[in-house]
């Protein structure tokens, strides 16, 4: 159950990472525009995945019980 809860904290920390990345281009080394949003949304992309995921796992163990 703590994993479910963490990874939905993981989801809204890539999600900020993303936002982040496309704002300022920059993530350990400066970025060409372009390369900062492909980056920066698939960032948004993967931490929405998370969510979603760790959500349908909460619901699930929710009816288990």
């Amino acid at each position: 159950m703590m994993f479910n809860w963490l990874s939905l904290v993981t989801g809204l920390f890539y999600i900020v990472l993303g936002v982040v990345v496309m704002y300022y281009k920059f993530f350990f080394t400066t970025l060409e525009p372009t390369i900062a949003y492909a980056m920066g949304g698939l960032l948004i992309l993967y931490g929405v995945f998370r969510i979603y995921r760790a959500v349908s796992r909460i619901k699930d163990s929710g009816n288990e019980k």
